[in-house]
């Protein structure tokens, strides 16, 4: 199918790898058929952080919007994928070389291969002067596809505010390691859930 739609989103699984200390992923069927319901029906219990997601500015600033407060838009529409594979920092330096005229979204494939089911013993972050460098180029939405911009160590997480001062949201975990550098289409629509922090998203692309 030409221009089919590419998944970029982690599997949720009782598998997938969490933030440590986080609430681990738990799914079960709390009514089924089998055992004479009128419909199977499942509970969740997780982290708003769990696998592919977007945060809201209020997960790391009390003065930040929940995730209900946020433009749709922000999440539908034009995104550039660029390669920055073999970079442990990325900022200013290592993205100044892209052409990102007229970008707005712009997607960062550090890693070649993803492993969802097993958290990083080290995270490529971003910089903090990454937030600036965006806002200079018009761009207001970020991807990675690490579970964080900022190290696992961090308690200032300096790009995450760094992106929150310059008006750049934050979509961490995408699965990117099938995705060619280039053009898309993106949806990656959060959901929609009063006073979150975060949502799990389902984050797809078409090649333009």
């Amino acid at each position: 199918m030409k221009n089919e739609w590419i998944d970029i989103t982690q599997t949720i699984s009782t598998r997938i790898a969490t933030w440590p200390g986080d609430t681990l992923f738990e799914f079960e069927l709390t009514a089924t058929k089998e055992e004479g319901g009128a419909a199977n029906v499942g509970t969740i219990k997780a982290s708003l952080h769990t696998g592919t997601h977007a945060d809201a500015p209020f997960h790391y600033a009390s003065e930040g919007k929940t995730l209900d407060k946020l433009d749709v838009n922000m999440y539908i529409g034009h995104a550039k994928v660029v390669s920055v594979v073999g970079a442990s920092e990325i900022g200013r330096e290592e993205l100044e070389g892209f052409d990102l005229r007229g970008v707005e979204r712009l997607l960062l494939k550090t890693v070649n291969t993803a492993s969802p089911e097993k958290f990083p013993t080290q995270i490529n972050i971003l910089k903090e002067n990454i937030g600036p460098f965006l806002k200079e180029n018009g761009i207001f939405l970020i991807g990675t596809d690490q579970p964080s911009v900022d190290s696992i160590e961090s308690k200032e997480l300096l790009a995450h505010h760094s992106l929150f001062k310059n008006d750049v949201h934050i979509i961490e975990n995408l699965l990117l390691e099938n995705v060619e550098p280039g053009d898309y289409d993106l949806i990656a629509l959060p959901l929609k859930i009063e006073g979150a922090d975060g949502s799990p998203i389902r984050a797809v692309l078409r090649k333009i």
